[in-house]
């Protein structure tokens, strides 16, 4: 079956930098897009990103320009680098097949003001 697990997660001060990690099995990886998306205390998820097959990749607003989704299929692993972190970027992220309902369980990311 599908799986996938994030890892990477952390507590970092704002500015700060992270990778986290996604790996992915039970897929042809290299054929599949892949989301990020991440979920704040209170608040409903919201999507992050996605990085296409071809390498094309989609951010949203908030983290255009500070995040970046990249992907190894040699190793089935997707990432995402997260660069001048803020508060407001504290929350569970998950990573995702894009268009299915196959998740993973999520890495915690803690950014201190």
């Amino acid at each position: 079956q599908v799986q996938l697990v994030e890892s990477g997660g952390g507590l970092v001060q704002t500015g700060g930098s992270l990778r986290l990690s996604c790996v992915a099995s039970g897929i042809t990886f290299s054929s599949n897009a892949m989301d990020w998306s991440r979920q704040a205390p209170g608040k409903e998820r919201e999507w992050v990103g996605r990085l296409l097959a071809s390498g094309t990749t989609f951010y949203a607003d908030a983290v255009k320009g500070r995040f970046a989704i990249s992907r190894d299929n040699a190793k089935n692993t997707a990432y995402l680098q997260m660069n001048s972190l803020k508060p407001e970027d504290t929350g569970v992220y998950y990573c995702g097949v894009s268009g299915t309902t196959h998740w993973g369980q999520g890495t915690q990311v803690t950014v201190s003001a």
